[in-house]
């Protein structure tokens, strides 16, 4: 891709955080012919709609960043719109690309796709060895047909199709959605609100010793265009890791000075931890000659600035 910079490259679901980080890290590397139509412009639910984008503005290069996505809460009450929703939009996004000749094909998977109990740290080969963790099972499910589509169209096609897994992302246009986001904004979110009303406890659920690991989102999109510009085949399926974890608890913690809360941490075991341990194994991309730059400190300072910064309920105090 390194040899074209006006190559016509699509970015689905370019509006959420991972597409609109796509798109910075395109452009900042001299892309200039990215196509970002919003969701009234291309609704990727309807197949002929989608058929016809392709058709009109024949893209070479398609990464698929778009989804439906949500936290625990989301995705166990929302389950048939999880994954139908998910299988449509790939579905009909694969059928065009493949139906109008597009040879690069990038598809965004998710860490969820890997079982419950995978050993850790996970590798792209436990892929369908165990059962998956339930909550999530729906979006897992859909996500694992996506990639496996990729796989079968590179197999049968000789296509350059792959799929990249990152961990847990977080970052500038994330979704801080009391109910429906995930761990990062919602902390922020809540420590924000309990700063404004002047209260002096952080209840985090849970007991804090689940450990995670977060990538910041602009490392993702640097991955995912250094892979597309790669000289050498890239593999079916690749994780994109930071390659460490932290606890929750440490989180808050980070958080909490990062936001300069001082009062103090509560841990409501109350509440359920998840799976105690989620790492990915990132040795595939990292032997690539690519690795993450941006620290767990500077990428939540640059979260916390920008909801601090977008944030109507922060305008308002």
């Amino acid at each position: 891709m390194n040899r074209n910079k006006h190559t016509k490259i699509y970015i689905a679901g370019s509006n959420g955080m991972v597409g609109s980080a796509l798109v910075r890290e395109l452009t900042s590397n001299g892309y200039d012919n990215l196509l970002t139509p919003t969701r009234a412009e291309l609704n990727l639910l309807s197949q002929q709609d989608v058929l016809n984008y392709f058709k009109t503005h024949k893209p070479a290069y398609v990464i698929d960043a778009a989804a439906k996505v949500g936290g625990i809460h989301a995705n166990n009450s929302y389950r048939a719109d999880f994954i139908f929703q998910n299988l449509c939009m790939q579905n009909n996004l694969f059928q065009a690309a493949f139906e109008n000749n597009v040879d690069n094909f990038l598809f965004l998977g998710s860490s969820c796709i890997y079982p419950k109990n995978a050993p850790q740290p996970m590798s792209e080969e436990c892929l369908l060895s165990s059962p998956l963790e339930k909550t999530n099972e729906p979006y897992a499910i859909a996500k694992i047909a996506g990639l496996k589509l990729a796989e079968c169209f590179r197999s049968q096609y000789g296509k350059n199709y792959f799929s990249v897994m990152p961990t847990n992302l977080y970052g500038v246009n994330d979704n801080f959605h009391p109910e429906n986001s995930h761990v990062i904004p919602a902390l922020i979110q809540r420590l924000a609100k309990i700063i404004d009303s002047g209260e002096n406890v952080f209840e985090v659920w849970g007991t804090g010793t689940a450990r995670r690991e977060f990538l910041y989102v602009d490392d993702l999109a640097s991955a995912c265009v250094y892979l597309l510009e790669s000289k050498t085949k890239v593999p079916d399926i690749i994780n994109i890791g930071y390659g460490s974890d932290v606890t929750v608890g440490e989180l808050a913690i980070l958080l909490a000075e990062i936001m300069e809360f001082k009062g103090r941490i509560l841990f409501n075991t109350n509440y359920p931890d998840g799976t105690m341990k989620k790492l990915l194994d990132s040795s595939k991309i990292l032997k690539l000659g690519w690795k993450p730059k941006i620290s767990l400190r500077e990428g939540l300072e640059k979260t916390v600035r920008f909801y601090r910064e977008n944030s109507l309920h922060h305008r308002s105090h």
